[in-house]
């Protein structure tokens, strides 16, 4: 058996075993993957690929057992080579950072910028998704970091720490009933907002969750009209007069945007963006430099102590 073999199976499970769409992104042939993992079944003596003709279905029991083998060999392997790159001083390589829209455009840019300062040998990626997403890319290798609020805490087979907490606040444009609240804070209540049809991010997205259950726990149905996946859409929307936005306090700036801005984190509570990596992945020293810059006072130290506890 060879690390070949390991890598294509690997790639043949990401692609939920179309071995056309694996052979595609290793940008080599489909039977070629095929002949590697049947010659690393006959060689283990098990099926791996659970097959109906020429169609395959999924993995056998044993070929479960062989692909997280797989991963594991492959999670070495990876570092292994990232490893010797740090000890023979070589500071290339590439940063892969899998981050919601609101992260990357409000939190990271000085982040960003100060690290490309540092490290212009670097090539940093940032690969945007919504939270699950973003927990998936990272258990299958596909990003070296994930920043965001929700689905990192206790996905299995991540680590993470805390980066920043936040509330939300509803945006309205001048003049609007409820900018009235803007000289009362902690005033505004789920009822006055109810009152109105409101513009807010998608479920899955930064702490939906919490506002959905806000509403729930006084029986109070609100007039959802938009729903969008970032702050930049959902201001535009009341921009135009459309309802009462609900966005992440890091995304709304009342000189800015031009809207009246209300704190909402006694409606809603306080939420946690957090920063994950996969568990047992080795982090070259560039990656520390990049946590450090996103979270000051989390040198590599407290970073190793946290992830180990």
């Amino acid at each position: 058996m060879n690390l070949q073999q390991f890598r294509f199976l690997r790639e043949a499970a990401r692609h939920k075993f179309s071995l056309t769409e694996a052979a595609r992104a290793l940008h080599t042939s489909q039977p070629g993957i095929s002949k590697a993992i049947i010659d690393l079944e006959e060689e283990l003596g098990v099926p791996i690929l659970a097959r109906h003709g020429k169609r395959v279905k999924g993995l056998t029991a044993p070929g479960q057992q062989v692909l997280e083998a797989a991963e594991r060999i492959m999670r070495d392997v990876d570092n292994l080579k990232k490893l010797a790159r740090d000890y023979a001083g070589s500071p290339e390589g590439t940063l892969r950072v899998a981050t919601t829209h609101t992260q990357a455009r409000y939190v990271l840019p000085g982040v960003v910028q100060a690290f490309a300062l540092k490290f212009p040998q670097v090539r940093l990626k940032l690969l945007q998704a919504n939270p699950p997403q973003i927990a998936s890319m990272l258990v299958h290798g596909q990003a070296d970091l994930g920043v965001a609020t929700e689905s990192l805490a206790d996905f299995p087979g991540l680590l993470s720490i805390p980066v920043y907490d936040w509330q939300h606040v509803a945006i309205v444009l001048p003049g609007h009933p409820l900018a009235k609240f803007a000289t009362t804070p902690g005033k505004l209540t789920l009822k006055d907002l109810g009152r109105h049809p409101l513009i807010t991010y998608e479920h899955q997205f930064a702490g939906r969750s919490k506002i959905d259950q806000a509403f729930a726990a006084v029986q109070i149905e609100p007039a959802i009209v938009l729903e969008a996946i970032d702050a930049d859409v959902i201001k535009t929307y009341v921009q135009i007069g459309m309802g009462v936005g609900i966005v992440a306090g890091v995304a709304a700036d009342a000189q800015r945007d031009g809207l009246v801005v209300l704190p909402c984190g006694h409606l809603f509570g306080r939420n946690v963006t957090r920063l994950a990596v996969k568990e047992g992945t080795y982090l070259r020293g560039f990656v520390y430099s990049f946590i450090e810059l996103l979270v000051p006072g989390w040198d590599k130290r407290r970073v190793e102590e946290a992830f180990r506890g």
